[in-house]
């Protein structure tokens, strides 16, 4: 039996982290009792828009002094974050290969409103999958546990800050002839430049 592996859910997440799921995807673990962490992926997404990289990032509600847990984590609707995510990717993508294939689709998780950020990061990851024509096994974390010594453990080394563990093979990109090739976007890059190739990519 392949060996199995714990991840975070992330907002519309890596090339990576899609990566790391296909070569675990029939004994996966998605972690859903951790403490929140900030600046990291779980509310953050990067894109390649005609400036270069661009964050586009979940707002979230404070909570208070405690550490709140992963699922119990509001999202904020303070300011139309969901309209300046849309438009900045409709920008970014609409000249590409086939954003207008999929954007009926994409579109209803920059209208409807999701009160948690698990349950919005978990109804997008299953949007990528079926885009990406995969299937994945997950199981939940019942407990928070340190270390899985059994598991490949994901939740600290995907994140923005660090530098992937693999090397990532130019495809072509809307802004390249401007910005160069921007590695490890959003699977959302690779999904609306490559299209039904994605997966061979991946």
């Amino acid at each position: 039996m392949e060996k199995g592996a714990v991840f975070p859910l992330f907002y519309l997440p890596s090339i990576e982290y899609f990566s790391k799921i296909l070569n675990h995807k029939d004994n996966i673990l998605i972690e859903n009792t951790e403490n929140f962490q900030k600046q990291s992926y779980r509310n953050r997404a990067i894109i390649h828009s005609p400036n270069g990289a661009l964050n586009l990032i979940v707002p979230v509600i404070k909570g208070s002094k405690n550490h709140t847990l992963v699922k119990d984590v509001r999202i904020s609707y303070d300011f139309k974050w969901q309209r300046l995510h849309w438009m900045s990717l409709q920008t970014s993508y609409r000249s590409s290969a086939y954003f207008e294939y999929y954007e009926d689709e994409l579109i209803i998780f920059f209208e409807k409103k999701w009160e948690f950020l698990f349950d919005y990061n978990e109804e997008l990851l299953q949007l990528m999958n079926r885009f990406l024509k995969i299937n994945i096994n997950y199981n939940y974390t019942n407990s928070f546990e340190a270390t899985y010594p059994e598991l490949d453990d994901y939740r600290e080394s995907i994140h923005p800050k660090h530098i992937p563990d693999i090397s990532f093979k130019p495809y072509f990109q809307v802004f390249e002839e401007r910005n160069g090739f921007i590695p490890n976007l959003s699977i959302v890059d690779l999904i609306f430049n490559q299209g039904p190739q994605s997966i061979k990519y991946l």
